[in-house]
């Protein structure tokens, strides 16, 4: 049987990774690297930096694959995500068998894979079916806080995790002040009344060209919309969150 492990690495500082991180990949017999698009050829090229720096042992293979494309055309969102998801499960199949001596395999997932990432859906599609393991790492929610040195709760106080379109077609999730937004495509905040809202927003946080706007939800929101369009122009890809709180009264 195979061992998989899922290498949670961080938000894009190789000093994010764990000694859990860097012993497992040191053990590893392959490590897969999955390729975006020259679009976000930075995230590949992180990887292999991150391997150059932990991996010692020269038995060790680095395989890169490319991934899959999802496809845009299905009307139906959670079909397209499952026909995706079925596609990258076949790449990592074939990747691997293209390396059958190898038996402790080694994925590098972004972040950490419990948090919005679908590594732990795919890897239930393998067959034959491999031992996984699953290596935490830093997420971009606490990259988020740590860059503006805020706490991600008020004091016995809950808070949500939600994505940008959840937030623009259902408003503010009851029953919390605080809500941290991932997978935004861009100004969602922008469907909520601000009064009374601070932002905490981040980009490429723990990378080097990490950007962060914080402030009043009215006087912030223009601020982030013309740095986001900036970044993005620049680098040709954004990966984001924020952090909104309402403050009472």
């Amino acid at each position: 049987m195979i061992e998989l492990a899922l290498v949670g690495i961080g938000t894009g500082n190789p000093e994010h990774l764990t000694l859990q991180a860097m012993r497992t990949l040191a053990a590893a017999d392959l490590v897969l690297i999955p390729r975006k698009g020259e679009d976000k050829a930075d995230l590949a090229e992180l990887r292999r930096t991150i391997c150059a720096e932990v991996l010692r042992d020269a038995r060790t293979v680095v395989a890169e694959f490319d991934l899959p494309v999802r496809d845009a055309a299905t009307a139906d969102y959670r079909r397209r995500v499952d026909d995706w998801h079925d596609a990258i499960a076949e790449v990592w199949m074939q990747t691997i068998a293209a390396h059958p001596g190898a038996r402790r395999v080694a994925l590098l997932v972004w972040g950490d894979p419990s948090l919005y990432d679908s590594t732990l859906r795919i890897a239930a599609r393998l067959q034959p079916p491999p031992q996984v393991t699953v290596v935490p790492g830093i997420t971009s929610v606490h990259a988020l806080t740590a860059a503006h040195a805020i706490p991600l709760n008020e004091i016995g106080a809950p808070f949500v995790v939600t994505t940008g379109r959840r937030l623009r077609e259902d408003g503010w999730p009851p029953g919390v002040d605080t809500v941290v937004v991932m997978l935004d495509a861009g100004g969602a905040f922008e469907a909520l009344d601000p009064q009374g809202v601070e932002i905490w927003w981040g980009a490429y946080v723990g990378m080097p060209e990490q950007i962060t706007v914080a402030g009043p939800l009215a006087e912030a929101a223009p601020k982030i919309l013309a740095a986001r369009a900036e970044a993005r122009a620049r680098h040709g890809w954004i990966m984001d969150i924020y952090l909104l709180r309402r403050r009472a009264g």
